[in-house]
């Protein structure tokens, strides 16, 4: 990667975000963070390496995406328009489809699915004109079969696979790219930061999440997928042989899913 590449990085403040921008950092990067939480991204600024105006910190909420054009024209008067834009922001919940609020529901919606369209939809103009560009969308393992308890988290990862996929072939012969990623578990903070049916945080993390990959090695499997033009991206542990199996055999997936969420209840 050169030294001229600028990154936008959204979900910049902790987790995958963060170790990305600390590893892209280190490769001379101009990069651009975005969260909700500015005094985390300036955290983050401050433990970049590297000189500090090559870090433009950017703080913007998902869930109001119809201000993307202007968060793009701000990022834009810093470092220009994007090579690499990572689409990382999210939120999760926790809690069946008839305790979720409407508004709960929308709010993971419109955070997970269409700020990340709103965003793409504001950078990508530039991109196509320029005639180079790279757009990474993130989904999750659950964007390839839902589960009890996360069917809108599940939906808008769904989403946004359907989305981009689409979006590629529309991109075609144009120089502008998408990568499609679908972590498995992760130890982030996302599932103690998950909404609950009556949208408070759920201040609880699970054995899954804690014992996931570590941020950096997630971070640093990205980069090398995105450096290598890969279309999609699968990382995780054993957990991600759920994808191949749902597909080939999905009655057996869903039967071998529910025993081992009894057996995970018991213990």
């Amino acid at each position: 990667m050169k030294d001229a590449n600028t990154i936008w990085i959204t979900g910049a403040s902790s987790g995958i975000g963060e170790a990305l921008a600390y590893a892209y950092a280190k490769q001379g990067a101009k990069l651009i963070l975005s969260a909700r939480r500015s005094e985390e991204l300036q955290r983050v600024k401050e433990n970049c390496a590297g000189p500090a105006e090559n870090i433009f910190v950017l703080p913007l909420d998902l869930e109001h995406y119809s201000e993307a054009t202007s968060w793009y024209k701000q990022a834009k008067a810093a470092f220009g328009t994007p090579n690499i834009l990572i689409n990382n922001g999210g939120i999760g919940h926790l809690g069946s489809v008839l305790e979720m609020s409407d508004a709960v529901e929308q709010k993971v919606m419109d955070i997970n699915f269409w700020g990340q369209v709103a965003i793409t939809k504001a950078v990508m103009p530039d991109m196509i004109a320029r005639g180079s560009g790279k757009i990474v969308a993130i989904s999750s393992l659950l964007g390839h079969y839902g589960t009890a308890n996360l069917a809108i988290y599940a939906a808008s990862k769904h989403a946004v696979l359907g989305y981009f996929e689409s979006l590629r072939e529309e991109l075609l012969n144009t120089g502008v790219d998408v990568l499609l990623a679908s972590p498995g578990f992760v130890n982030t903070n996302v599932t103690l930061n998950s909404l609950t049916a009556s949208g408070e945080k759920n201040a609880k993390n699970s054995v899954a999440q804690e014992q996931g990959m570590l941020p950096d090695t997630m971070a640093k499997k990205l980069i090398t997928a995105i450096n290598s033009n890969r279309k999609y991206f699968y990382p995780g542990g054993k957990e991600m042989l759920a994808i191949p199996l749902k597909r080939a055999a999905p009655g057996l997936f869903y039967n071998l899913y529910r025993w081992m969420a009894k057996k995970a209840k018991k213990e």
